[in-house]
Formats: C-alpha cells, structure tokens, sequence
C-alpha cells in the first residue's frame, strides 16, 4: 500500500499549501477565429502540495484568475482531505456564491480541482487514467488551428503536419471571419482545406458564433459539397433555439459547450436538442469533478462528449467516459504545453495514449527554467 494512503495506520494526507502564478506565451503567428484574434495566450498554474507530493492543475484565462485562487480558494483547500477531492470541489462552489461563479472564477475552481485529482493520483503512485478507471486506453484527437489570421501556405502546412506528417485522420479550422462578413473567403478556406487534406480526412469547421441563424443554414449545401461533418459554434453558444433550428436543417453534426461554466449550462443545451456532440472544457466547467459529471449527463441523453482544448488535461479523462467522441489537439495549447512541461503526449496516427508512460498523476512536471522566462503574475 503506498505511503499515506487510506488506511494505513490511520494516517490522511491533507493539503498543505497552495501556489499558483500566470505564465503569458507569444503565440507563433497571430491568432484569430470569427469573432478575435490574439497574439499571446496566457496559462495560469496551480501547485497543491501534501507534504513533499505536489499536484498540478492549470486553467488558460486572465492573470488575475491567480488572485482569485490565493484570496478565494486557498484558504478553502487548505487543511482539507486529499482523498475527498469532490468534497472540496463543492466546497470551493460554495465558498464563491456571492463573488459570482461563472467566468474567471469558475475558471479557478477547475485548476484547483484539476491540481487536485492530480495530487490524489501521485499520493496513490498510479496515472490518473488508472485511478479514475479508463474504458480505453487510446483516446482519439483532432488536429484544431486553421485560424482566420493565416493565409493559404500557413494553413495547408499546418493541415499536411497533421494529415501527412502525423497520421491526424481528423482536422478543424476556424470560419466566420470578421462576424460572418467574408463569408466568400470562408468558403475559399474551406475548399482549400479539403484539397490540402484529400478525400478520405474528416474535415471539421468552427465559426465560434460568428453567423446569424439563416447564414449558417445557408452555409449548410456548401459543407456537404466539401464534407465537413462537424460544424462547431455556427451562431452563439447562448442562442440554444437557433442551435436546433440550425442542427435540424444541416447534415453536419451541429456542436457547442465550449463556454459552460455550470453542470445545468449542459443541461439546458441537451434538454434544448441544441447539440449533435457536447464540448465540455475542463479549465471552464469546475475541473476534472464537473467534466465527468457532464459526459455521465450526455450520454444520458444518448449523446457523445468531445474534449475542448488543453489536450494534456482531457486526455486522462476523455479515456475514462464510455460516450467519447474525440479530443481537440489544438495547436495554440500544444504549443504551449510542450514548452512547459516534460511528459507531453504523442498524437502519432491520430491517437494519445495517457498513462502508457506509467507516470502517475497527469504524468507532467513543470519545467521550472522554461516558465520563469514567461512568468507574468
């Protein structure tokens, strides 16, 4: 039985302390979908430490998010069981009712509680796919990126890294530039994109709420003429009655849940027949507890989930829900997590298998020289 844990000599693990600090990347070229562009992304950390065990978590989103863990969470954590990890993610919810959940705050909540499952697994010396119990030991990925910012050679290079070079038989790139108001360049990408992958690749868009309803259906015959199976976002995520009118009239699977910062958020969007697939991100929703909550409410609904960015978080639990559809490799979160940490994942031939190395925990480690250069808060 490993050192601390439950029964032994009746010893329980608690946290000791909690750190977190904002490191602020460059990305390689700007970054842009239908409704923003970006030329750095920020990733806030989360170090939860039991005696000399430590657990990491993160979340990607403003620097003061690492304010709000030190003045709300902290103190919250601290002292508690790290065995009981949902005990403390309920905790947290309630600690923050009146400084307002959704958004950053929720934001926090899921780099603490991720941080944590990773602390319990390390305690336990096991990979967190084993603690959590895995349906699979693959789990398949999507190479995401095609931003608006990039012109014709940017972006049949990054489809042919992940098609030709990586065996990635699934890739998505972003549409809708500037609100929906260069739709014919739009559809220039996306015939682009099919030439660049061939035939036989699933091709995926995602306009991040750029268009109106009737644009988007309008929009439906030409994504079928390319095969394009997944049409993410094609208005907004809130519009949930324009999400079913437009999934009942396209043949591309309509799917969004990207932004739900609460377990009813994916409620509504189900019970509102809005989504073909559900996009629950971790760093969002209230961390690894509320992801798996999420995926147990849509397959309920007879409904798969997918894995929204931060693909070194998602891999470990997308490998434990039986309603997995797949994970999104997105290039700006890739990027940034093989700069920071060591234990990254391989999608060769469009697969990552996360816990293989035997690592425990989410199998990364910090890499102390590499953040310090790009620490911010």
């Amino acid at each position: 039985m490993p050192p601390g844990a439950p029964g032994e000599g009746g010893s329980e693990p608690a946290v000791d302390r909690l750190e977190a600090a904002a490191y602020t990347v460059p990305t390689d070229a700007l970054e842009g979908d239908g409704t923003l562009t970006w030329g750095s992304t920020t990733v806030i950390v989360v170090q939860v430490h039991a005696g000399t065990t430590t657990g990491l978590g993160y979340t990607y989103g403003a620097p003061a998010t690492v304010q709000v863990i030190e003045d709300q969470l902290a103190s919250v954590v601290t002292g508690r069981n790290v065995w009981d990890v949902p005990a403390a993610n309920d905790a947290m919810n309630r600690a923050v009712r009146n400084a307002g959940r959704p958004g950053l705050i929720a934001q926090a909540i899921s780099a603490v509680d991720t941080a944590l499952w990773d602390l319990k697994a390390r305690l336990l010396h096991v990979p967190l796919t084993r603690l959590l119990g895995a349906v699979r030991s693959k789990v398949p990925v999507y190479g995401s990126g095609g931003f608006t910012t990039y012109d014709a050679e940017q972006q049949d290079r990054q489809l042919r890294k992940w098609t030709e070079q990586q065996g990635i038989g699934r890739v998505k790139i972003k549409i809708g530039e500037s609100w929906g108001r260069n739709e014919h360049r739009d559809r220039e990408r996306i015939a682009a994109a099919r030439h660049s992958i061939g035939e036989t690749a699933e091709l995926y868009v995602d306009a991040n709420g750029a268009y109106t309803r009737k644009q988007a259906i309008r929009l439906g015959p030409y994504l079928e003429e390319h095969g394009v199976t997944w049409f993410e976002e094609p208005v907004s995520s809130d519009d949930l009655t324009g999400l079913s009118h437009i999934r009942a009239a396209v043949t591309a699977d309509v799917t969004a849940g990207e932004y739900g910062y609460t377990l009813p958020y994916f409620a509504q969007m189900l019970d509102a027949g809005a989504v073909d697939c559900l996009q629950a991100d971790l760093t969002r929703c209230g961390g690894i507890t509320v992801w798996l909550k999420a995926a147990a409410l849509a397959e309920a609904h007879g409904t798969q989930i997918s894995g929204h960015c931060a693909p070194h978080l998602h891999a470990h639990v997308a490998a434990a829900v039986p309603n997995l559809r797949h994970l999104e490799w997105f290039h700006d979160h890739v990027r940034i997590e093989e700069l920071l940490f060591d234990g990254t994942l391989d999608p060769a031939g469009g697969t990552v298998r996360p816990g293989a190395s035997s690592a425990p925990g989410l199998g990364l480690t910090l890499r102390t020289e590499a953040v310090q250069q790009c620490r911010t808060l």
